[in-house]
């Protein structure tokens, strides 16, 4: 849990960006940080969320690896040239959004590089916020491997058909069936992408399929409890909500689930 450090242990980690091969085979850059002592260390894909590849998604990689994870977050924009992290997010944007298709290519990717480090443990999560929380859902029932999920405020993933864009064609929750992991969601109740009622959708179709789920609802919250750098931050639903994350993911990861 956060803060539950022993003042007398060891701490240290290595973080930097490299390069593997992404959807389509072209090279892609990640974000990976991982501890530089104990282990073996479970592994966790951070997917990005529509404000881009940023600072905020760094930072949040490295405060997953001060508790014992190797984390790689890839930067899932790579199509659309270099820039600040708001200009890159901006093109793509205006492009009709990352593919789904895409984005599951670049965390099979990055699935297959933790999951191959010989310092890992061999169990790997996936995790996002926001479109990135969309993408987590859709990556832990189509790309096979996983062995835990993390949906932070995830939009767009119970919607109705219509919904469908050439970059989504699918909405995720028609892929619930194929769950083959636990499954951790956060979410706000004032949010309005995902509202009560998308959530409530996505928890009916979990439980018709029996899958292993935990929902965590939050009053007086919208979209974005952890952003800590924005006005939409919940300091105490974030506390309680990331340590709820750390505990799930301890136990299907660090545990052997």
């Amino acid at each position: 849990m956060w803060n539950s450090f022993n003042t007398a242990d060891y701490e240290g980690m290595v973080a930097e960006v490299i390069t593997l091969e992404g959807h389509g085979g072209r090279p892609i850059r990640a974000y990976w940080s991982r501890p530089t002592s104990g282990g073996p260390h479970p592994g966790l894909v951070l997917i990005p969320h529509i404000p881009g590849w940023d600072e905020w998604c760094r930072e949040t990689v490295r405060r997953f690896t001060a508790h014992g994870y190797s984390v790689l977050c890839p930067n899932i924009y790579e199509d659309y040239g270099h820039g600040t992290p708001e200009e890159v997010s901006r093109r793509a944007l205006e492009a009709g959004m990352c593919p789904d298709s895409t984005v599951m290519g670049d965390t099979a990717a990055s699935l297959g590089f933790l999951k191959n480090n010989p310092a890992g443990n061999g169990r790997v999560g996936v995790i996002g916020m926001c479109s990135g929380g969309r993408h987590a859902f859709l990556a832990a029932c189509t790309v096979p491997g996983f062995d835990a999920a993390v949906d932070c405020w995830g939009g767009g993933v119970a919607v109705p058909p219509e919904a469908a864009t050439p970059a989504r064609p699918v909405a995720p929750v028609e892929y619930t069936k194929d769950l083959p992991c636990p499954l951790i969601g956060i979410f706000g109740n004032d949010d309005r992408s995902p509202d009560r009622a998308e959530v409530d959708a996505l928890e009916a179709e979990l439980k018709k399929y029996g899958k292993e789920y935990e929902f965590h609802r939050y009053d007086g919250a919208g979209h974005g409890i952890w952003y800590y750098h924005r006005p939409m931050y919940r300091q105490a639903a974030a506390m309680e909500s990331f340590d709820l994350v750390l505990d799930f993911l301890d136990r299907n990861l660090k545990n052997g689930g």
